[in-house]
């Protein structure tokens, strides 16, 4: 078995995963690839379901939470902006008692520091009762509707006519979070294997001599250091490479991931008294993204944005960064200019605002005036796995997908697991469990 190395996660005794280098080939009952939250969260809830199997996990980085789990705000959403009844309200609602109980927990400090979604034009307002309404259907506790008095009670430098208060509302450092799942998920027996980019899924030809793995652990991962680990069954939670990873197992190509880079700004310290906590816009459901907002973290900083353009690698956190194969990938993927066409004017803005710290600070403006570019300062940057399909839609519900042939009756692959995924990683992760479970007859 790999050595382990213990590696100090903040405020936390740390998560326990493997050390690079040449390791023996392992067998074992199921291997989840990814230790994203979501991959992590898995296969936490699958150990704890059947503690007499043998469990693995596979990432790519040297680290865990390394991407998306990485690179977010850390909200704690409430579950106010989807539809009523939908897998996504219902996963948000749960995923959020359960993250602030798990947090409780396990000693891991969040914030409740709640959020208004702020109406500063009339022809909003409608748009934002209508929230209220979705919001109560969902059952998000404590929703209520204030005026300009109570906002500016609430948040002192804010201006709107109305907004929409959510108190439920949370920050989190979802890294540490997803750093938490992984102690436990090792705890309990699991193994973690970092350094293992997975990039072949094949079926075992025959048992070796004298040996009944070939038949009890018949899927074969091969990594691209050339290491190799055989199981039973294999789930994917690969993220930003949910698509590459599934085509490996004959699934269909679609939905295709396409990235989105999301830049944010940061409020200079000295200028952090003027946000409490959340400030939302209302969304233009012309729009496929939420627009900029004011975030308050658990360091005390506040991040200010995101914009939203396409990345030009799927990985690039950076403006300059670049990837031939990524690029080419997306600009060449019809989906994608269906959704370009479909929203020129928002592109073009976008494109703009990412371009001119003027612009950016000119829609924060619009909640608190006071905000000057001399505030703000350039950030971090993050990149969401976007699903889209070839007709240019936002696959904006959960997808799972086998492919076929023998490799794919043994193969799990969560193609997308929507915005709020790390709110609700632990709802998630009881549903992929379920669907494993159906699947892998465990």
């Amino acid at each position: 078995m790999a050595a382990l190395l213990r590696a100090r996660g903040p405020g936390r005794a740390g998560a326990l995963w493997g050390l690079r280098g040449r390791r023996r080939r392992s067998t074992f009952s199921v291997a989840v690839v990814g230790a994203g939250i979501v991959g992590l969260a898995a296969a936490r809830e699958l150990i704890r379901r059947h503690p007499a199997l043998s469990f693995a996990v596979l990432e790519k980085e040297q680290e865990l939470a390394h991407h998306q789990s990485g690179h977010n705000s850390g909200v704690i959403h409430s579950g106010i902006y989807y539809t009523p009844g939908s897998l996504k309200a219902k996963l948000c609602v749960q995923g959020a008692a359960l993250t602030y109980q798990y947090c409780d927990q396990k000693g891991i400090p969040y914030k409740q520091c709640g959020k208004l979604i702020v109406a500063v034009e009339q022809e909003e307002i409608p748009r934002l009762k209508a929230l209220y309404e979705r919001g109560l259907q969902n059952n998000v506790p404590g929703l209520r509707l204030i005026g300009a008095k109570e906002i500016q009670a609430k948040e002192p430098f804010c201006r709107g006519l109305m907004a929409l208060d959510s108190p439920y509302t949370g920050i989190v450092d979802y890294k540490q979070v997803a750093q938490s799942y992984a102690e436990d998920f090792q705890e309990a027996g699991g193994t973690i294997l970092t350094d293992f980019e997975v990039t072949s899924i094949d079926m075992a030809k025959e048992s070796p001599p004298g040996s009944e793995d070939g038949l009890k652990y018949p899927v074969i991962v091969r990594s691209k250091q050339g290491e190799e680990i055989s199981c039973g069954h294999l789930l994917t939670c690969a993220g930003l490479y949910s698509d590459r990873l599934s085509a490996i197992s004959g699934c269909s190509p679609e939905p295709r991931i396409v990235p989105f880079r999301g830049d944010y700004l940061l409020l200079k310290p000295e200028k952090g008294y003027l946000v409490r906590g959340n400030i939302y816009p209302v969304p233009n459901p012309r729009f496929p993204f939420l627009g900029f907002h004011f975030t308050p973290r658990m360091d005390g900083s506040v991040w200010l944005g995101p914009n939203a353009v396409l990345a030009f690698k799927r990985e690039g956190y950076e403006l300059l960064d670049f990837s031939t194969a990524d690029f080419l990938d997306a600009v060449t993927y019809r989906g994608l200019w269906k959704l370009v066409l479909r929203n020129v004017s928002y592109g073009v803005g976008e494109l703009y605002r990412a371009c001119s710290l003027s612009a950016q600070v000119r829609q924060l403006q619009r909640f608190i005036p006071e905000v000057t570019t001399n505030d703000v300062l350039r950030g971090p940057s993050g990149v969401r796995a976007q699903a889209l399909d070839s007709a240019g839609n936002l696959v904006d519900d959960f997808v799972f997908d086998g492919g076929t042939g023998s490799v794919g009756s043994r193969v799990l692959h969560v193609r997308n697991a929507p915005s709020p995924a790390a709110t609700s990683s632990l709802a998630i992760a009881a549903l992929i469990a379920d669907e494993a479970q159906r699947r892998f007859q465990l």
